[in-house]
């Protein structure tokens, strides 16, 4: 392999190290927390760090809240600009959802304390659960 800036047809690097590199995330150091939290695969199966990535893989991310679907079409060992990184991939990604419909949580006033019996029942009529019932929480024994 050629080392350097420019894209390259073949071989092989590293998963976080490719994910870096083609600005799916900020920093290294995150693509590999990725890696091992879990939030990486290739192939459909969960990649290490260390793994590698060839032309053709398929690497699923989830990254700050957005699921990331990419087929690997160019090996880069650095990070590039971002022009030369959208050349690095086919993004097979589902549209991100509107802000409207982005999951809003209440916000109470800093310093109110713990909401009150009334203010969790208004709550729950606010986000739309049936009254009297609420959430199952599940408690593991």
């Amino acid at each position: 392999m050629v080392s350097g800036d420019a894209p390259q047809a073949e071989g092989s690097v590293r998963v976080d190290v490719w994910i870096w590199s083609v600005r799916l995330t900020k920093t290294r150091a995150q693509a590999a927390a990725a890696c091992r939290a879990g939030h990486v695969k290739v192939g459909g199966e969960r990649a290490k760090p260390a793994q590698a990535v060839r032309v053709g893989d398929e690497v699923r991310l989830r990254h700050a809240g957005r699921d990331r679907v990419v087929v690997v079409s160019k090996i880069v060992k650095k990070r590039v600009g971002p022009p030369v990184a959208v050349e690095c991939f086919v993004d097979n990604s589902p549209p991100p959802p509107p802000r409207e419909i982005a999951i809003q949580v209440p916000v109470r006033d800093r310093g109110a304390g713990r909401p009150t019996k009334r203010d969790r029942r208004e709550m729950e009529r606010l986000q739309g659960h049936p009254q009297g019932h609420r959430p199952s929480r599940s408690v593991e024994a």
